[in-house]
């Protein structure tokens, strides 16, 4: 115990040294998410990175986030515990590809969810979180064709909301394409009472069953303090149970299985990469270091602005 304490000891003394933030997302592991400095879905992340007055931000998330925070933060060392955490919906929408899937597509604009490269996030009109990609659609005219990428089941989902025509690229999130209606089904029978909680990145036979559709935040919302349910199924990773956990801990949060009972197949294998002894040493390095050209970076922050302006 005395020496997993020592870790803490150490991360703290070197962020002290650095002047350092430290950011978690919450699909991170529960050590991780109580160390740092700011938790928060991808929204509050960008935010988050965008009014930080630290010299170097350690962002506990996925390669595409620490991107995010150096296009924002272009003065400031942006560091990720593990530089091949990466991410099956960014790696599944490549840059190039994009690009001429926009170019075919001269009339429409492209809404780019966060979860994309910056090469993605440069040639987009505009770019949503799953928190404000309702707002984001509703704020582009109606005759104006749409564009969304990388992730299919979220624009599926924002179409029958919004009501608009969209033209979908075909992308899914390896965890929440996994999950199990069968086993969804069979959590529902043994509780009846419990309220089933969904990720928009959830298959669409998955949403049907669910009591609330939101982003990471707005299930935490849900099920700490909008609802009166004391049991909740969470149908996205569960790292965000531990969230749940300590709000409000006299409640039961019982994680989605996946369609295979052998694996984990709830957790994020890229998130989960990041650990303890990776922030020490990233901080005691100041590496790995997220870098980008700034013709890039000035091209990917465009379509971030205007997400932030909404």
């Amino acid at each position: 115990m005395a020496q997993h304490m020592d870790i803490f000891d150490e991360i703290d003394a070197l962020k002290n040294q650095r002047n350092a933030v430290i950011l978690a997302h919450y699909y991170q592991d529960p050590d991780i998410q109580d160390l740092a400095d700011f938790i928060g879905d991808s929204l509050q992340l960008a935010k988050a990175a965008r009014d930080t007055d630290a010299d170097v931000i350690v962002f506990c998330g996925v390669h595409f986030m620490a991107e995010t925070a150096k296009i924002l933060n272009p003065g400031r060392i942006v560091l990720i515990p593990d530089m091949d955490a990466g991410c099956s919906l960014a790696d599944a929408a490549p840059g190039p590809d994009v690009s001429a899937w926009k170019a075919a597509h001269p009339n429409h604009q492209l809404v780019s969810y966060v979860n994309c490269s910056a090469e993605v996030k440069a040639v987009s009109d505009i770019i949503c979180t799953s928190s404000n990609a309702e707002s984001v659609i509703a704020s582009i005219p109606e005759d104006q064709g749409i564009l969304f990428c990388p992730d299919r089941n979220l624009g599926a989902w924002l179409q029958k909301r919004s009501g608009r025509e969209m033209t979908l690229w075909q992308g899914t999130c390896i965890v929440h394409e996994t999950f199990s209606e069968k086993r969804l089904v069979e959590l529902k029978v043994r509780h009846p009472d419990a309220e089933v909680i969904c990720h928009p990145e959830c298959e669409p036979n998955l949403l049907a069953h669910a009591d609330h559709i939101g982003s990471t935040s707005s299930l935490l919302t849900y099920a700490t303090e909008t609802s009166e349910a004391d049991t909740f199924i969470v149908g996205t990773e569960v790292g965000i149970i531990h969230q749940m956990e300590k709000s409000r801990p006299d409640r039961t949060y019982l994680p989605l299985p996946g369609m295979d009972e052998s694996c984990a197949c709830n957790e994020c294998p890229h998130m989960k990469r990041n650990t303890l002894e990776k922030i020490r040493d990233c901080l005691a390095n100041l590496s790995p270091r997220l870098e980008m050209s700034e013709d890039l970076r000035v091209a990917a922050l465009a379509p971030l602005e205007r997400m932030m302006s909404l």
